[in-house]
């Protein structure tokens, strides 16, 4: 069951950990918000121009990873988990203070980023949340990859396939409901990259705090990771888990199935941005109980009834 009303954290996180790109240790505080501020980012450690808004059009970067930036060139990146939490267990409004560039990897999943937000517990807010219901399928093909979504009743599904050469990842796919289905699969599935890769990587000036424990290595026919998998889809799962994150910066929940092929943080928000430039194929609705509310153009409400 949807819920209604918008949600917040009904008091503060502090968390640290060290950032899988930057290599920097980072502590971050999760603030309670009010309805309708959206989820906001806060540069502590500048003092100016430090806001900034978990928006789609703010995504300045999709190299390994969702980076934000404001007008002012100030940035957060390895946002993508976090925000996949947050779409998870359903909070709509928080500040996340952060004293550094980039979110803490932590284990490589959104699984702890859960387990904070399950335990501190969640405060309802007074105003609805808004949903994107899609009305007709729209689709788009990039570099071989392809991304479409379609109408989907009251649910948010996400069908996604990889394409590998190596024969451990090789051809993975997975189908989820994100409104109906158990999501601990999703959330605890954690970030991978091929051996062969790291170095190439890491000349990139990336991956500085990436180590067995916050991602699964794969060399050649092996997970060189002690413990193995956590289940035996955990590389398309974290590929779902990556996307239900980058979607969240659409500023809704959205009802519709996604098929993707392929599917990358790059991908998501270019699609992201076409889809919402495309007026004729959603429409803005709030949930009251059994029945939709679909604002039109008027302000006025039509109500459409909806099964049980």
């Amino acid at each position: 069951m949807q819920e209604i009303f918008q949600q917040t954290i009904s008091d503060t996180i502090d968390f640290e950990g060290i950032g899988l790109h930057s290599g920097k240790i980072t502590k971050v505080k999760l603030i309670p918000s009010k309805a309708n501020q959206g989820i906001i980012f806060k540069r502590s450690d500048i003092k100016k121009d430090n806001i900034i808004k978990a928006n789609f059009k703010n995504v300045s970067s999709t190299n390994l990873c969702t980076i934000l930036e404001n007008s002012t060139g100030c940035k957060v990146s390895t946002v993508e988990h976090l925000l996949a939490a947050f779409y998870i267990v359903g909070i709509d409004n928080i500040i996340v203070e952060i004293d550094n560039e980039e979110i803490p990897i932590m284990d490589g999943s959104s699984k702890d980023f859960v387990e904070f937000l399950k335990k501190v517990g969640i405060k309802k807010l007074d105003k609805k949340r808004k949903f994107l219901k899609i009305l007709k399928k729209i689709e788009f093909k990039n570099e071989g990859k392809i991304i479409s979504i379609e109408p989907n009743d009251l649910n948010f599904e996400v069908k996604l396939q990889l394409n590998y050469p190596n024969n451990i990842i090789g051809k993975q796919k997975n189908s989820v409901n994100f409104s109906n289905d158990n999501l601990e699969e999703i959330y605890s599935s954690r970030t991978f990259c091929l051996f062969e890769d790291i170095e190439k990587i890491k000349k990139r000036g990336l991956a500085k705090g990436g180590s067995l424990e916050n991602a699964i290595v794969v060399d050649k026919e092996k997970v060189i990771n002690e413990d193995g998998l956590r289940n035996e889809k955990e590389f398309v799962n974290h590929k779902i888990l990556d996307l239900a994150g980058d979607f969240l910066l659409s500023g809704y929940r959205i009802f519709g199935k996604v098929n993707c092929y392929q599917g990358g943080h790059k991908l998501s928000n270019i699609f992201l941005r076409k889809l919402l430039k495309s007026k004729s194929c959603f429409t803005e609705i709030e949930l009251n109980n059994i029945v939709l509310t679909k604002k039109t153009e008027l302000s006025q409400s039509v109500k459409i009834a909806v099964n049980a």
